[in-house]
């Protein structure tokens, strides 16, 4: 496999704790979202770091990664997938095994899928009912599933006798081995249909585009998904569908930036506004409120407004919102601004040594003798 390092995809190391893995993918999220970064390989890597995210956020994956790697605990000798293991060292040499040899008639569940949905800020927040459109297999109408013209039905395979498997002996220096194979003239169903119907031509199911309602939670996040039972694809042999998996991708707000439940928002203060106090009004998801700013703030310091967050997706309450203050430094001033500063500086006994002026002003300075 070429898949990155996990790790290296987030600029981390193994030793990074819970928030560093949070705090390097929202950095990370918010660079190569695709709505926001234009660039061509942009919505690869968002694939790419949200992976590694879903992997590092859980500690039961995380910790499976670690010991596994991309291989997963599952995918070594003996193990699950479709491995060679030791059920398959039986079965080629003995033509055993029969404790795990699957009836092809028997009842299966249908493939999961998978949709990708991007919401806005706000919909992540309060959550919505809305409706997708996806294409997926859906039973077919005309032979009612299973493949054969209407007014006629499949029959058992008198190769393999139904059983969807051919046992083929080999003469070996060990002896007659048996190995068992799917069946070629069934492709392992056991079935066989000589006259095909003509809508699905024998697979007895149709692709369809099908519209499907979704209810968004309130306080989903990025990355996380929604299962709507029985909408994948159908299963075989009577055997239930499959599910539908809804990953989220939530598109970054152009003033808050979430932190789980929580909100942060950058409130930008005048150095008059910090340094004598004032009260504002403060944007948050559910409207303005109301903000005391003491005298003597300085830029950095953060208010909670408890329970102005985001609501848990699981309901386990609501988060807060905290405002970062950021003191702003104006860029241009009148020269009546400049020689009030300069009063200040002089009552505070901290007189600068400007840089900004322009020659012009120094000049006028002199003439007036400041």
């Amino acid at each position: 496999m070429n898949k990155r390092d996990y790790y290296e995809v987030l600029g981390l190391t193994k030793s990074a704790s819970k928030d560093e893995i949070k705090k390097a993918y929202r950095k990370l999220s918010k660079q190569f979202h695709p709505d926001i970064n234009k660039e061509a390989d942009a919505v690869d890597k968002f694939k790419e770091i949200t992976e590694a995210y879903e992997v590092l956020s859980d500690d039961q994956k995380k910790a499976q990664y670690d010991q596994f790697g991309h291989a997963g605990p599952n995918q070594g000798f003996g193990g699950g997938g479709d491995g060679f293991g030791f059920d398959d060292i039986f079965s080629s040499f003995f033509g055993g095994g029969g404790s795990r040899r699957r009836d092809p008639n028997a009842p299966r569940k249908g493939e999961d899928l998978q949709y990708s949905m991007t919401i806005d800020f706000e919909e992540a927040v309060f959550g919505k009912e809305t409706e997708i459109e996806i294409p997926k297999e859906e039973t077919c109408d005309t032979c009612h599933g299973n493949g054969a013209k209407p007014g006629t039905s499949p029959e058992t395979c008198h190769h393999c006798q139904g059983t969807g498997q051919l046992n083929v002996t080999q003469d070996t220096p060990f002896g007659r081995m048996v190995n068992r194979r799917a069946c070629h003239h069934c492709q392992g169903t056991g079935k066989l249909i000589k006259d095909k119907c003509s809508t699905c031509h024998g697979q007895g199911t149709v692709k369809k585009r099908k519209k499907i309602k979704v209810t968004i939670p309130a306080g989903v996040d990025d990355g996380q998904q929604l299962r709507v039972s029985g909408q994948g694809e159908p299963g075989k042999n009577g055997g239930p569908a499959g599910d539908l998996y809804v990953v989220f991708r939530v598109r970054p707000h152009d003033r808050f930036e979430r932190d789980g439940d929580d909100i942060y928002f950058e409130l930008k203060l005048t150095f008059p506004q910090a340094s004598l106090g004032d009260e504002i009004e403060v944007p948050t998801v559910n409207g303005k409120v109301k903000l005391k700013i003491p005298a003597g703030t300085q830029s950095g310091t953060t208010f909670r407004l408890k329970g102005k967050g985001v609501k848990n997706v699981h309901g386990y309450g609501i988060g807060d919102q905290h405002v970062v203050v950021k003191v702003m430094t104006p860029s241009k001033l009148t020269e009546k601004q400049k020689q009030l500063l300069r009063d200040f500086a002089e009552i505070s006994g901290d007189i600068p040594e400007e840089q900004s002026s322009s020659l012009f002003d120094k000049i006028k300075r002199t003439i007036k003798g400041d």
